[in-house]
């Protein structure tokens, strides 16, 4: 082991003690947090307009400020992004990140001087959770690589304005710089097929140790790197290759897949980033769930997710959480977003400490007959079927057909990127459709009912969802397809794609 990876093992120990202080003190720092921030945004104008000068307690809180998704707050940002200063948190924004939304279009999210260390410490804070609690530091003496957005940035009413990974690469610290990967240059290569090309080209004679990025375009550098090495396992091209990073979606649709390309079962690291703030991250390869940061600049709140299009739905605190119940998650952050739904859903997994898995999107849904089918229960019901069947799956999303054929009941339509396609299709969806149908009691009942017939499976040609999501513009980076819509703008693209 190299010097790096000495001292390494020595600040994770010192970084350990901290994390351990916020595992057993979640409820009182989330106090200090929200009393901090109340405080320091008191002059704004976003404080002033919601009296924050007479908050003393959340109570008071939640009668002052709703909640409101981007379009709801976009008078603000608006402010915020022509270059209005103290509008909801002191002086202007040290950047601008800008983000696609699939109802807002291009959305613009505030980072203030104190949010943007944050999330350079929880990213820095995961590795060394796994140093600390693994005893391995070998990847720091290698080199890295991170699939992420062009850090080239923009200026927007004097705010310097990108993508919120290309934002963090200009903080990456000193001591990393020298083993990191890509290079800038091909970093800020704006075609993403051009892009992982020229990183197979910079890194297939390097020492790579550790791997990030979101798993369908780390799947396509793997499937390149493979390609110009005559069909090499990722084991035998990078010998010392052991860790695997990730955050935005679920791994498991893909683990397999991965694992496949890698050659053996890698250690993996899950994330919770995101332009608003970064959330949890996992710290412990032995437990379930993402470390929730309860002292990193954001107050949380919860609403039951079965509520959140009620009225008057409940919120809640983090001490009022229960275990295994969704919620919608509502952040309240030091770079001033209040009352604000981001538009995940999370359970918590653990309240000692508090840790959290990524359960779906509020809006990603399937509701057309009032099943309320969620992204977990898809996810899980599609992968125990394909793990019992031997079937490797590369991609999928699901929309309703509430318009069938005449004399057809309306149904699911899944659409899904097969690595081998499934002995039966029609027995294949059968059981997913059984497996759905265990997960989701509503579900259960509009097919026992005769309201739905079962779900209907379109397999898709190779390289489907590349080419749709190239069809869109939205090709690499950060870029996700929905797994879940209650409409049919993405299955129709997709029926282009379906096998005859």
């Amino acid at each position: 082991m190299g010097l790096k990876g000495l001292l390494s093992k020595i600040f994770a120990a010192w970084v350990n003690r901290d994390l351990n202080h916020i595992r057993h003190n979640a409820i009182p720092l989330q106090n200090q947090t929200f009393a901090a921030l109340i405080e320091k945004a008191k002059n704004t104008s976003f404080g002033k307009d919601h009296y924050f000068g007479q908050i003393k307690t959340y109570a008071d809180f939640k009668r002052h400020v709703p909640v409101r998704d981007y379009e709801e707050l976009r008078p603000y940002i608006e402010r915020i992004t022509a270059g209005e200063e103290d509008v909801s948190w002191p002086g202007k924004p040290a950047y601008l990140t800008k983000t696609s939304g699939t109802t807002s279009g291009v959305k613009y999210i505030p980072i203030s001087k104190e949010s943007m260390p944050e999330h350079i410490k929880a990213a820095r804070n995961a590795l060394l959770s796994y140093i600390h609690e693994t005893g391995d530091a070998d990847f720091v003496d290698g080199k890295m690589i991170f699939l992420q957005g062009s850090p080239e940035l923009a200026v927007k009413a004097g705010i310097p304005t990108g993508r919120l990974s290309g934002i963090v690469a200009h903080h990456v610290p000193a001591y990393l710089q020298k083993n990191r990967l890509p290079s800038y240059e091909v970093n800020c290569i704006d075609d993403w097929e051009q892009k992982v090309d020229a990183i197979v080209e910079e890194t297939a004679k390097e020492d790579m140790r550790l791997i990030s990025g979101i798993p369908p375009w780390c799947q396509m550098y793997f499937d390149r790197l493979s390609a110009v090495n005559g069909g090499k396992k990722i084991k035998d091209i990078f010998p010392n290759f052991k860790l695997y990073v990730y955050g935005g979606v679920n791994y498991e649709p893909y683990r397999a897949r991965m694992e496949e390309s890698i050659g053996f079962d890698i250690d993996t690291i899950e994330t919770y980033p995101a332009s608003e703030g970064f959330i949890a991250f996992q710290d412990s390869q032995k437990e379930k769930g993402l470390l929730l940061l309860v002292d990193s600049g954001i107050f949380y709140e919860f609403i039951p997710a079965d509520e959140y299009f009620n009225e008057n739905p409940t919120r809640i605190s983090l001490q009022d959480v229960e275990l295994d119940k969704n919620y919608a998650l509502i952040l309240n952050t030091n770079a001033g977003l209040w009352g604000y739904s981001i538009g995940d859903t999370v359970k918590f997994v653990s309240k000692n400490p508090y840790k959290i898995v990524v359960s779906g999107r509020i809006k990603h849904y399937i509701s057309a007959f009032g099943e309320h089918v969620i992204g977990e229960e898809v996810e899980q019901a599609l992968m125990k079927v394909a793990n019992q069947e031997g079937v490797d799956i590369i991609e999928f999303t699901v929309a309703p057909q509430v318009n069938p054929p005449q004399g057809q009941l309306p149904y699911h339509e899944w659409f899904i990127e097969f690595g081998n396609q499934p002995k039966d299709l029609k027995a294949f969806s059968l059981k997913v459709d059984k497996a759905l149908q265990q997960k989701n009691i509503y579900y259960f009942d509009l097919i026992d009912g005769n309201i739905l017939q079962p779900l209907i499976i379109q397999s898709l040609q190779k390289d489907a969802f590349i080419n749709y999501m190239r069809s869109q513009g939205k090709l690499g980076g950060q870029n996700k397809v929905p797994r879940l819509a209650n409409d049919r703008k993405i299955a129709d693209e997709l029926s282009a794609y379906i096998i005859k």
